[in-house]
């Protein structure tokens, strides 16, 4: 208090000056002032001396780190030449979030083949081996291997993946791990702090901090690889590069929050903005796999947009000579046949506003509660008719319209292969020179045929040799069939491929 003496004294002057200083000088000058609006001056401006860091500690993340690095993993990809000619060059996430060895690929030279095709990283959830990683890191491998913190490595098992989310389970046989904790992802705030542990270029346990940034994000990068994609991503500013995908992204204390999948950059590399799966996603998605072999997800069965688009209002205003708003929700423009709302009473036209009592602000945040639950479960829901609230109780059926659960020996061959099949047109018969073949429609990216190569539009000739010219035709050949499955296509040009891969 010495310093203030002549403050102090000084304030003689006027008494109330005196208590004024004396009170901004002291320990409650750490605390911002707070003034009523009202009571400001219009054309006024406020200022207020900065004091240092308004009495909160500096964050420690010490504990966090040492507790996470050790449940963070490195993942090597080995695919075989053939698997990566098989796919398409160009990946949505070579642009969003590249792997470390990218820049050296080269389409025609030889992979070797004791050298990984690509890298990332995941996260041990259970003492007894079940790792968690990005679907991107592992898509094509033909061995997988698994390197603990203490540089242990293991050959994992593929346990299953969900292309709609971006998540893989593997399984390493081991006992005793540690492992990470998953957190109510929905309690987590804008402004939170959080740290990104993974193998960026290569660089094992590394661990950088930063903030929640945004929550629900969308940024269109899994189209690609599903029909029914589900994006609803936690944002954060902790640096994230290639290499961290699959990796952590934890609390302060050092529990999961969710798995870092992507960044957006011009460059391929950090630029301040990278993208996690939220943690109550990824336990939904990776309980599902272990106990089914595939994930149950239940469907609406509505088609809209976001209210909150204005591009999109317009369009659809002079589309259909309509005057909406923008607004918060989701606008239904199309009813699914076969889905869970179009028995329901729910009309084209009406507004979602909320699900369970949970406020619908976009499409994301539609597809992420509803894609968060299974078929037969009952969601309520609220929409906006004109002026009037309308409320609804609805079952969720699957994409294929049943409400019962199904394990991964209930799909049919088509499902497995990924794609649904026409019988040819006599004129599509004549324009390619062939009497037999179907045309492959609404190609998932996750099935068998996309993982061959095999592009929407391209014609199925044969299978194991045997003629084909309906889905029951494929449905009869691959039904209860395990091992080697041969197939013979041909593309847009007419050009003949014979490629091959496994049913399980």
């Amino acid at each position: 208090m010495k310093k203030y003496t002549g403050y102090l004294l000084v304030g003689l002057v006027s008494s109330m000056t005196t208590l004024g200083g004396f009170y901004l000088m002291s320990d409650h000058a750490n605390v911002p002032f707070i003034t009523n609006a009202n009571n400001q001056k219009n054309g006024d401006f406020e200022f207020v001396d900065y004091k240092g860091n308004y009495g909160y500690d500096a964050p420690n993340f010490v504990e966090a780190s040492s507790k996470a690095i050790h449940t963070v993993v490195s993942i090597k990809n080995y695919s075989s030449q053939r698997q990566r000619q098989n796919q398409q060059y160009f990946d949505p996430f070579d642009f969003f979030f590249g792997q470390p060895d990218q820049q050296q690929r080269r389409p025609q030279q030889q992979q070797e083949q004791d050298q990984p095709s690509g890298m990332g990283s995941g996260v041990i959830i259970s003492q007894d081996g079940y790792i968690v990683t990005n679907n991107h890191v592992i898509d094509g491998a033909s061995k997988i291997e698994v390197t603990l913190n203490n540089q242990k490595s293991y050959t994992a098992e593929l346990v299953g993946t969900d292309p709609s989310t971006d998540i893989a389970l593997l399984k390493i046989t081991e006992k005793g791990l540690p492992f990470t904790k998953f957190v109510n992802s929905d309690g987590i705030n804008v402004g939170d702090w959080v740290l990104a542990v993974g193998n960026p270029f290569g660089l094992t346990s590394t661990v950088t901090a930063g903030i929640v940034s945004a929550k629900g994000r969308s940024i269109n990068i899994l189209g690609k690889k599903s029909e029914s994609p589900i994006e609803s991503f936690i944002q954060t500013d902790a640096a994230i590069n290639p290499g961290n995908s699959g990796g952590a992204l934890v609390n302060a204390n050092g529990d999961l929050i969710g798995i870092n999948t992507a960044i957006s950059s011009p460059t391929g590399a950090y630029s301040g903005y990278g993208f996690a799966v939220p943690a109550n996603l990824v336990k939904k998605v990776v309980e599902d796999i272990k106990a089914y072999g595939i994930v149950q997800r239940g469907y609406l069965g509505v088609k809209g947009f976001d209210l909150s688009n204005e591009d999109a209002v317009k369009q659809y205003n002079k589309q259909f000579k309509k005057n909406i708003k923008t607004d918060n929700g989701v606008m239904v423009t199309e009813l699914v046949s076969k889905g869970s709302a179009i028995d329901s009473g729910i009309e084209e036209g009406d507004i979602i506003k909320e699900v369970d009592g949970k406020p619908i602000t976009s499409f994301s945040s539609l597809s992420f509660i509803v894609g968060s639950k299974r078929p037969g479960d009952k969601v309520d829901i609220k929409v906006q008719r004109g002026n009037a609230t309308k409320s609804y109780t609805i079952t969720l059926k699957d994409a294929k319209g049943s409400t019962k659960v199904r394990s991964k020996a209930d799909l049919t061959p088509s499902e497995i292969l990924g794609a649904e099949f026409d019988p040819l047109t006599e004129r599509q018969k004549d324009s390619f020179g062939i009497n037999y073949g179907v045309m492959v429609k609404h190609l998932e990216g996750s099935g068998k045929l996309a993982a061959a190569g095999v592009q929407d539009e391209f014609i199925i000739l044969t299978i194991n040799d045997k003629e084909v010219s309906s889905q029951a035709d494929i449905e009869k050949l691959l039904k209860n069939h395990k091992g080697r499955v041969s197939i013979k296509f041909a593309d847009y040009y007419g050009r003949i491929y014979t490629k091959g891969f496994t049913m399980d």
